[in-house]
């Protein structure tokens, strides 16, 4: 069972509906980002390790905003995923720029983890996702998944995408990305939801680098194609039996997907604080 527990961060992203780089947004009191946030809560729950997935374009200004910081917290490792990190004799179509997802992404921090894992995106969690994911792996060795209710995820400044949940006797079954959910919606109120915050053990590169062949031979010349995570562990849960924990949180998420995001995580962090759930970092 785990002791050790690493946090690979997927920080790749452009943030193209945000126009920006979100992740070396200011956004807490004293300027933190929100990966101070996540690497805070992950270290408070007993990991020792995050491995930040970004683009090598952006380690210079990542390192001296974020990374100098987040290294007096916990041991760092970089990852950089790049467009053109594809095994042989595949290429890159000419014209394409979009990366080629979070499966991808996963894939490219693989020499940094050696022992369970948490994957997430640049995006605030809250702190019990962490705590039962360390709580899962120091008593299993079986994937797992925390999820989200589906109200505490969206966003009143536009559409969302989410990887809806079935969950059958504690386990997940199935996980469909669904596309243009708003604020205001037909969903069920207990319906669960994947934000990208999963639980692993190193046997997924294997799946990771053999599906990646497969995605590259059937979608790799498409300009846009996404080798995404969620849709790699579904088809492992129903293609091989792999038992997936379905973890839960009530914590509600926070992220900069709009512009218009930014003030509501600016409030919330603040109002943690304030109730003493952070203190000065």
């Amino acid at each position: 069972m785990a002791n050790n527990m690493t946090l690979l961060v997927m920080a790749a992203g452009m943030g193209s509906r945000f126009g920006g780089l979100k992740q070396i947004e200011p956004v807490g009191p004293d300027g933190q980002v929100i990966l101070e946030y996540s690497v805070y809560d992950a270290l408070e729950a007993g990991f020792d390790k995050a491995v930040f997935i970004i683009k090598k374009e952006i380690e210079t200004d990542f390192r001296n905003i974020i990374g100098k910081r987040i290294e007096k917290m916990i041991d760092v490792e970089y990852a950089f995923q790049e467009i053109d990190k594809i095994p042989a004799p595949f290429t890159v179509p000419e014209g394409r720029v979009k990366p080629w997802g979070t499966g991808h992404a996963v894939l490219c921090a693989r020499e940094f983890a050696n022992e369970p894992f948490a994957v997430i995106n640049a995006d605030y969690y809250g702190k019990g996702g962490y705590k039962v994911v360390k709580e899962h792996f120091d008593n299993s060795n079986e994937f797992c998944i925390v999820g989200f209710k589906l109200a505490n995820t969206v966003t009143e400044n536009g559409t969302v995408s989410r990887g809806i949940c079935e969950i059958e006797n504690g386990y997940l079954k199935s996980v469909v990305e669904t596309h243009e959910i708003p604020a205001k919606n037909d969903y069920p109120e207990d319906t669960v939801c994947s934000m990208n915050m999963w639980g692993c053990t190193p046997k997924l590169f294997d799946e990771l680098e053999v599906g990646f062949v497969d995605f590259l031979k059937e979608r790799g010349t498409e300009m846009k194609s996404e080798y995404l995570l969620p849709t790699i562990i579904d088809g492992m849960i129903k293609n091989k039996g792999e038992k997936v924990k379905a973890l839960t949180t009530d914590a509600k998420w926070y992220g900069v997907t709009y512009k218009e995001d930014k003030q509501s995580v600016v409030d919330a962090l603040a109002a943690y604080t304030a109730q003493g759930l952070y203190k000065k970092f």
